[in-house]
């Protein structure tokens, strides 16, 4: 009998050899709306084995507008970015807290965890009986781009080299309300729970790798434990050069990493942590999937040739940006196809 998508991706994360690659295709607004027959075709050759519980969270007092579409979007932290593109993500222009001496504009949303937990915990658990594919947790815990949120980009870099006072406080303050939040989905019977912060440039690491060891990799380690002590798969997003850091979060045991591999040295990613962590996937979305087939085709080969595992470690995922080539992104999931064939011959 065939493996369910559950079954794939959790063999997938464990190395207990899933009967085929995993898929997981993450498409913009901006892709959907302007090439509609293209997604369609894309997701229907290729469905996706995993997808995310609605949050059943309580009302926002904070939360206006569509953070998709032209104009103001106001989160549930009270952060208000502006958008000039529709389908993609605004900018914050204005932080909340433009001094460190005023804390005034720091307020964690618990407004949102649900006051009926049993209720809300029943919601999410019949959302996953009701499908076979793997669960990931309705929410986004992201500490270094919520500090850039409140604080402004410019800001954060500042915090970053000087440390000066309040710096850790808001630290403090974000890492205590995205624990809360992922100790009620580890409550819950997702599969998994998923967070993200986009750490690299297209070169390095943003800030000095010492600095993100002391300030961040604790607050990493915590999410961590917390989901593995609830028997829950952690996931963690990051776009850029993140080599600095890879041994850190392969020590930390993070299970599933979604990185912009394209930017970064693959035997030296590989040496690391390959058979350590699954790769979720990542086809280059500026130098690759913008590009002919062919380049997806000797992308996806040069992947698979350092990361590659029948045993599990890889899913063939990529993001259909703006302006992604739908002929080059189904390319690219095919080629994956053909080598996972290929290896099982």
């Amino acid at each position: 009998m065939a493996q369910t998508p559950r079954e794939v991706m959790r063999k997938t994360f464990t190395f207990d050899h899933p009967d085929r690659l995993g898929c997981c295709v993450f498409a913009l607004p901006a892709f959907i709306w302007s090439r509609p027959d293209d997604y369609a075709a894309i997701m229907k050759e290729f469905p996706a084995d995993c997808e995310w519980a609605p949050a059943p969270y309580d009302p926002s007092s904070c939360l206006s507008g569509d953070p998709f579409a032209e104009g103001i979007y106001v989160d549930e932290w009270g952060c208000v970015f502006t958008n000039i593109n529709p389908g993609m993500i605004g900018e914050v222009k204005t932080p909340l807290i433009p001094e460190l001496e005023d804390l005034s504009g720091l307020k964690p949303p618990y407004e949102l965890l649900p006051k009926n937990e049993a209720a809300a915990i029943a919601q999410v658990n019949e959302f996953c009986r009701n499908t076979d594919k793997f669960v990931f947790a309705g929410c986004n815990p992201r500490p270094w781009e919520r500090y850039q949120f409140l604080r402004g980009t410019e800001n954060a870099m500042m915090d970053m080299a000087l440390r000066e006072e309040n710096v850790d406080v808001i630290l403090a303050a974000i890492t205590d309300y995205y624990v809360r939040e992922i100790e009620f989905w580890c409550k819950t019977d997702v599969d998994g729970i998923a967070y993200m912060d986009d750490w690299g440039s297209q070169q390095a690491l943003l800030i000095d790798p010492a600095t993100w060891r002391e300030l961040f990799k604790p607050i990493y380690r915590k999410f961590i434990d917390c989901c593995h002590a609830a028997g829950k798969f952690a996931f963690m997003h990051s776009d850029g050069n993140i080599e600095a850091i890879l041994p850190d979060l392969v020590e930390l045991g993070l299970d599933i990493g979604n990185f912009q591999i394209g930017c970064m040295n693959l035997e030296k990613v590989a040496a690391i942590a390959k058979g350590k962590l699954t790769f979720f996937g990542e086809i280059d979305r500026q130098q690759v999937l913008t590009k002919t087939p062919e380049a997806a085709r000797t992308f996806v080969r040069n992947v698979a040739r350092h990361l590659y595992d029948p045993a599990g470690g890889i899913v063939k995922e990529l993001e259909l940006g703006v302006l992604v080539e739908p002929e080059t992104a189904l390319t690219a999931l095919r080629e994956w196809d053909k080598v996972d064939r290929e290896a099982r011959q």
